[in-house]
């Protein structure tokens, strides 16, 4: 029988951060790199650039944005559910299992994806969505669990460091595939190129990888506290926790100063990752179909790559000058950003501006976290309380993605979208400006 590692031990410390290594391929390959160059390749080998949905022709990137917004939706919807049979079972490790192999399988099923399939595909889409931002939601909720608010800064910025190193390695791995087939016995088929079926191969590398590496986090991690009272009205109970945790907002009124502000640049920011590689593979003039590749992937690369730092000196500043100021800055940077961003065309400015993502975006995510955990009040609830920050940011993503798909299908230019971020960015910032 293995020894239960205890709280704020190094050994379950590092189970908990691991799972960013295990997961944050999902993000990286899936939602940033290859699969929206494989997207926007589907439609280009067809010569299209609608598809009919439901009866409605749709352009391809407000298309994603919608079913993107609609499995959000259903994620703000689902996490309460479960957390709150979670709260009262004690077996939320389960739920964090569940959701880490539903998203993996989803992964691996997307080597099927097909415009002639459009239904069952973007299902695929959908779902791999769900598993990975429902065991996200799970995991987050352990943090309070397994470290002590000292730790909550340190150990956020290490999970986002794993998971950028880990997702890091396997993308170099995936753009080998595809930038030389060859070489690992791919060829040309007569319904696919050799770099398509080498995407979809890297689909279900993805998979793979994030349910092997899981493994050593399930080890470890504890399974769970167990509520008292009654298992009655599952199903409701997390409705009626995220009531309880509005209710005690009132009397947390810096909390809930904090989570407005959260709740407005999330938005942005959330929405920024999930749409950026649709933008630049749209919008930039990269020349060739292996230049985009290459620079779409190259610019990915560079955001991870300058991620790790700048989650560590974000950390290094908030505890020099304190969460809040940071996040205040960070804020700040993500606006001038969004500015420059409107006026990108080229190779050489995106990759700038990807740079500068790179800086703010896994500081703001890693920092924004552990500020929750340290502003929560002490309680053993903690999945209720995370499972509303989670909710939170889903509604974010949920408006977010869905208003850029209606203002790029509306006008038919993305770059509208830029101009709403920069403007969550602002009042985000002035908001967190009322947390003293």
């Amino acid at each position: 029988m293995k020894a239960i590692a205890e709280k704020g031990s190094k050994k379950i410390l590092f189970a908990w951060a691991f799972y960013d290594w295990a997961n944050s391929v999902y993000s990286l390959v899936i939602s940033s790199a290859i699969f929206p160059i494989f997207y926007g390749a589907l439609f280009r080998m067809e010569g299209i650039e609608k598809v009919l949905v439901f009866g409605v022709e749709i352009a391809r990137a407000p298309l994603i944005s919608y079913v993107t917004s609609a499995a959000f939706l259903f994620i703000a919807l689902l996490t309460p559910i479960l957390s709150g049979i979670a709260d009262y079972l004690g077996n939320k490790k389960v739920f964090l299992q569940f959701f880490c192999y539903l998203g993996g399988l989803s992964c691996i099923g997307l080597y099927w994806f097909s415009l002639e399939h459009i239904y069952t595909s973007l299902l695929l889409y959908f779902v791999g969505l769900v598993g990975f931002w429902v065991s996200f939601a799970f995991n987050n909720s352990y943090l309070p669990d397994i470290a002590f608010p000292e730790q909550h800064d340190s150990i956020s910025a290490k999970g986002f460091s794993l998971g950028y190193i880990g997702s890091v390695i396997l993308l170099l791995f995936n753009l080998a595939m595809v930038m030389q087939p060859a070489l690992f016995g791919i060829e040309d088929l007569p319904e696919s190129p050799a770099a398509i079926t080498a995407m979809k191969y890297s689909f279900v590398t993805v998979g793979i990888w994030w349910m092997i590496f899981s493994q050593y986090s399930f080890y470890y991690m504890p399974k769970g506290n167990k509520k008292d009272g009654p298992a009655v009205n599952l199903l409701f109970n997390g409705f009626k926790e995220l009531k309880m945790v509005w209710n005690q907002l009132g009397s947390q009124p810096l909390l809930k100063k904090y989570l407005l502000a959260f709740f407005v640049y999330s938005m942005a920011v959330q929405t920024v990752m999930l749409i950026a590689a649709y933008f630049g593979e749209e919008e930039i003039a990269w020349g060739s179909d292996d230049q985009r590749t290459i620079g779409l992937i190259s610019s990915i690369l560079l955001i991870q790559l300058v991620a790790i730092i700048g989650a560590t000196l974000t950390a290094k500043a908030s505890e020099k000058f304190g969460n809040i100021p940071t996040l205040i800055v960070v804020n700040a940077l993500w606006l001038m950003i969004c500015v420059y961003a409107y006026f990108v065309v080229s190779p050489t400015e995106f990759y700038i501006a990807a740079g500068l993502v790179g800086m703010v975006m896994g500081g703001i995510q890693a920092l924004s976290r552990s500020t929750y955990a340290k502003l929560m009040p002490e309680t053993q609830d903690t999945t209720s309380f995370f499972s509303f920050y989670d909710v939170a940011e889903k509604i974010g993503i949920v408006l977010g993605t869905f208003i850029y798909g209606a203002l790029a299908q509306g006008s038919g230019d993305l770059r509208n979208g830029i101009i709403m971020f920069g403007v969550f960015f602002l009042v985000g910032g002035l908001l967190l400006r009322r947390v003293k």
